[in-house]
């Protein structure tokens, strides 16, 4: 770090070394910086701070008060408590005394506190940062001590009074002193009781950041709080000297004095910024307990939208148009539909034949959208109205930011895209986002759990899936061999239909009673080409956290042809044979000179699918797949489906300016 910092120096800085000339008052925090770390030597020297700092604190504390009682003329008691350091605990004495004798009898002057400073830490250059500082205030914490503990003993124990008069005690303390120097000694008592507090909440900072692992701690900034700590430490003991020798010269604290609150103020900002952390960490652990443990989906769902006070009546019916109260939910398998205000109408359209699925359960489910909205204003609200008279089921009425923001997008990798999160009456959550198996199935996933969803992947027919509710029809038959092709390019698509055409009136395939059935999805309105590869990115989601197979290299393979020139998917009946790539099936079409003499045999599918694989081994073509980052949660890794070697990753940032369209009246 002292390498970073020294990158940084300015010519000035230089010239003021060479001129030696330090005075820390005009000194900036990286010039300090370069001069205190030439003095810290990088250690694993174990040290007991904290213990030394709680004695070295209840001494000032106490002296202090002592200070305060005798330059205001009071007898006040104090409390009567005592400081018990572990058994283990050995003072650093001679270290302390070291230290003391650094600080002794030295002539007013920033320049000399500077001097001073530096010395100090050249004899602590083994000690952590923190340490140093609480070192340097248990030397003076023995010294002003003493001082004010002899005040109170001097008049009543002899050996008092002699080490009294040796401490110069009486010479501050005799009324005609304390009077002339009352304002003096007061504002030295008040900055080392700041001085104090410096310490103090370093030590609690470090304590929170060891125990929490807090990230926001500014450990970096420690090494500059400590040398101010030790530097007005330095003035206050040179004070001291002025006052007790009645001195003409005096040292001026109040600069070193607004330096100290300026730490603190610092200081704990970040203490009330851990705290904030804390509670949050605390929260969302209270979340995932809520979530593993069998608990009342009420109460899970009161924690995770308002975490305390959650008010009677925040549900609003849609299909009764009223406000309900949420222990409506109680006892009830619950549906979190979570999304944005930018849900889609095709979205709500898509989930109306769940709720009337769901409707037949006797009134056990329960659907509830909950709108993410970051800060709401009045055209949020009337943005959420729209959506919210669209809806018959349950919606969340509540106008302020969701407490269990952080855990919805963390914890249920929530990124814009709508989540259907199923939660069972206990709170337990059964599917952590249904909402793209529902995509490809609808209705046929209910109960929309995790096992359903298990179940439904393993079937081999998965592109009838990708054609329900899109209004693309085709009659499976098992002697049929049906190619759905599309692509990019009006080339292709013109060239495979032309080539597929003649080969499905090829009369050795007509021979074997097999037909050929065309579908071309470029024929169809944008609206049935979007759903269709909606569908296939859901069923893809679905799939890439399970073990490679067939099934899931065929959906990778379609996924990654989405934006080429062309594609074709070959089937028998209703089961996929092969999912091939515009390059590589058009030329297997065209040269089926060369293998549908062996059709009679193995069957066309088969023939189209060996012959296939001869002619992809023979081309080198990239995969490239695109999944919407909100799209859940992404692996790590995915495998390629041609050739199983792990895909590379690449970020892409996309915009279609569909809000600047809708502006400009442009739908």
């Amino acid at each position: 770090m002292a390498c970073l910092v020294r990158t940084f120096l300015t010519k000035q800085h230089v010239l003021i070394s060479e001129n030696n000339d330090h005075n820390p008052l005009t000194m900036s925090d990286e010039l300090i910086l370069e001069e205190i770390y030439s003095t810290h030597v990088h250690s694993h020297t174990k040290f007991d701070a904290e213990s030394l700092f709680n004695i070295a604190a209840d001494i000032l504390k106490r002296s202090t008060h002592v200070v305060e009682n005798v330059v205001q003329g009071r007898h006040v008691k104090q409390e009567l408590y005592n400081t018990h350091p572990p058994a283990s605990f050995t003072s650093p004495l001679c270290t302390l005394k070291q230290i003391n004798s650094e600080m002794s009898c030295k002539v007013p002057g920033e320049e000399i506190a500077f001097k001073t400073t530096l010395a100090i830490l050249e004899k602590l250059s083994q000690y952590s940062w923190t340490a140093k500082g609480v070192l340097t205030l248990s030397a003076f914490a023995i010294e002003y001590g003493e001082f004010w503990m002899l005040s109170e003993h001097q008049s009543t124990e002899p050996i008092a009074k002699s080490l009294a008069i040796l401490k110069r005690v009486p010479q501050l303390t005799n009324l005609e002193a304390l009077k002339k120097h009352h304002n003096a000694i007061l504002e030295l008592n008040t900055l080392i009781k700041t001085t104090l507090q410096v310490i103090d909440i370093i030590i609690e900072l470090e304590r929170l950041s060891s125990i929490h692992g807090i990230n926001a701690v500014p450990l970096e900034q420690f090494p500059v709080d400590v040398f101010w700590v030790i530097i007005t430490i330095v003035a206050i003991v040179t004070q001291i000297e002025c006052l007790t020798t009645d001195s003409d010269k005096r040292q001026n604290l109040s600069q070193f004095g607004q330096k100290i609150n300026i730490i603190i103020s610092k200081l704990r900002n970040h203490v009330a910024e851990c705290a904030i952390l804390i509670a949050e960490a605390e929260y969302m652990k209270t979340l995932r307990n809520l979530f593993q443990t069998p608990t009342e989906v009420m109460e899970v769902f009161k924690v995770l939208i308002f975490h305390k006070d959650a008010p009677q009546e925040a549900i609003y019916d849609g299909s009764t148009k009223t406000l309900v109260k949420i222990n409506e939910l109680k006892t009830k398998d619950v549906l979190l539909l979570i999304s944005t205000l930018d849900i889609s109408d095709e979205d709500i359209t898509m989930l109306i034949p769940i709720y009337e699925r769901l409707k037949r359960e006797q009134n056990q489910y329960k659907i509830m959208w909950i709108p993410i909205v970051e800060e709401w204003n009045d055209k949020q609200r009337k943005q959420f109205n729209s959506l919210k008279s669209k809806m018959p089921w349950y919606v969340l009425h509540h106008f302020a930011p969701i407490k269990g923001i952080k855990y919805i997008k963390e914890e249920l990798h929530f990124m814009q895209k709508p989540l259907f999160v199923v939660l069972n009456p206990k709170g337990m959550i059964l599917h952590d986002n249904a909402f793209h198996m529902i995509q490809v199935w609808g209705v046929k996933a209910f109960p929309f759990t995790k096992s359903r969803e298990i179940i439904l992947t393993k079937e081999s027919m998965w592109i009838d899936s990708l054609l329900v509710d899109i209004d693309i029809k085709i009659k499976w038959e098992e002697e049929k061999c049906v190619i759905i092709y599309g692509g990019t390019s009006a080339t292709w698509i013109e060239q495979f239909t032309e080539a597929a055409g003649k080969l499905a009136s090829d009369t050795s395939i007509k021979q074997t009673n097999t037909t050929i059935e065309l579908f071309s999805l470029a024929k169809e309105n944008k609206n049935v080409v979007s759903k269709f590869w909606n569908k296939v990115e859901s069923l893809f989601v679905t799939k890439m956290h399970d073990e490679t197979n067939t099934i899931t290299q065929q959906v990778e393979k379609l996924l990654s042809y989405k934006n080429e020139d062309g594609w074709a998917i070959v089937t028998q009946g209703s089961v996929v044979a092969f999912v091939g790539h515009g390059k590589t099936v058009l030329t297997t079409i065209k040269e089926s000179g060369k293998w549908i003499g062996g059709v009679s045999k193995k069957g066309l599918q088969d023939s189209l699918k060996d012959y296939h694989n001869i002619v992809a081994k023979s081309v080198r073509i990239c995969s490239h797949l695109e999944i919407h980052n909100a799209a859940g949660k992404v692996p790590d890794f995915i495998v390629c489906p041609d050739c199983n070697r792990t895909m590379e990753v690449f970020i892409t940032y996309k915009c279609c300016h569909i809000n600047e369209d809708k502006a400009n009246g442009d739908h």
